[in-house]
This record gives structure tokens, C-alpha cells and sequence, in this order.
């Protein structure tokens, strides 16, 4: 009989590759906590390993500048997969960049995505009994942000 050890590290495993078109951003102005923004999703495609989904219209990705070189985002959208099952993602993520190349993603100008940190952790929702496992589970993931794009690779935490 296999021991399996529940403090081991977690270890990642392919998931999907993510495409988000993005809109052009709302700005909200800056409080009490930073810089926020709202940056509309128009649409996608997600490719894992068998299924395929597209990205729904109508998400939107909350983005809270927090300085001059990182910034909080929550993006909120939906998926539906090749077979017409809905899922609802939550995907929260850090980004930080030296200064001149975080204005430069301000103003919405393409950026080396090697002097980004992007990183993610993207949660879903569905009621398909054959997604229902992806509930149950941790992701994380990377992220490139081009100008009227958002490319993520996501992976299970085993």
C-alpha cells in the first residue's frame, strides 16, 4: 500500500490555457486604498486537455493599483464549454512591474511580459456533474496582459 503524505508540496498540473478580450478600461479614480479601474471582458476562448469552452460576454476584471508598480485585479466572467456546461470563474491575481513598464500597461501600450509578475488563482462554480470536481479544487496560474488581451495558463494544485 502507497503512503501518501498530506504535507507534501503541492504539485501543479496542467489545467488550461485561457484568452480573455478585454475592453478598454473604466477609470474610478483613486481612494482611500488606490487607483481603481474596471476593465470590461468581450469574450474568449479556453482550451484544457478534451474540452474545450468560450468566454462569455459581460465579466468584468475590478483592478485596484495599489502603487506605481503593483496592482490587485478580481476578474469575474463566465465560461461555457463545447458540451453547454456553464462555469462561473473568480480569478484573483497580482501584478507588479518596475514603474515605467506599469505605466506603460496604464496606458494600454504593449509591454516585455518577462518583466511582469503575473501570477493568479482562478476559482470556479458549476453545476455539471461532470465539471463538479474543478469546486473542489486549488488552481493557480500565470498570466500576460497584451493590449486588448489577457492570456492565462491555469493549473490543479494534486
Amino acid at each position: 500500500m502507497q503512503h501518501f503524505d498530506p504535507l507534501a508540496p503541492p504539485i501543479p498540473q496542467y489545467f488550461a490555457d485561457v484568452e480573455v478580450d478585454v475592453g478598454k478600461p473604466e477609470v474610478l479614480g483613486s481612494g482611500p486604498c488606490g487607483l481603481r479601474r474596471v476593465v470590461p471582458i468581450l469574450g474568449g476562448n479556453a482550451r484544457g486537455e478534451g474540452w474545450t469552452a468560450r468566454v462569455l460576454p459581460g465579466g468584468s476584471d475590478f483592478q485596484l493599483f495599489l502603487s506605481e508598480t503593483t496592482s490587485e485585479l478580481d476578474a469575474r466572467y463566465g465560461l461555457e464549454t463545447d458540451a453547454g456546461d456553464r462555469i462561473y470563474v473568480q480569478n484573483r491575481a497580482v501584478r507588479s512591474a518596475p514603474v515605467e513598464v506599469m505605466a506603460k500597461l496604464m496606458r494600454g501600450e504593449a509591454v516585455d511580459p518577462s518583466q511582469i509578475y503575473f501570477r493568479c488563482s482562478p476559482s470556479f462554480e458549476t453545476t455539471s456533474p461532470t465539471l463538479k470536481w474543478i469546486c473542489e479544487r486549488m488552481f493557480v496560474g500565470a498570466g500576460v496582459r497584451h493590449p486588448a488581451q489577457v492570456v492565462m495558463r491555469f493549473f490543479l494544485l494534486a
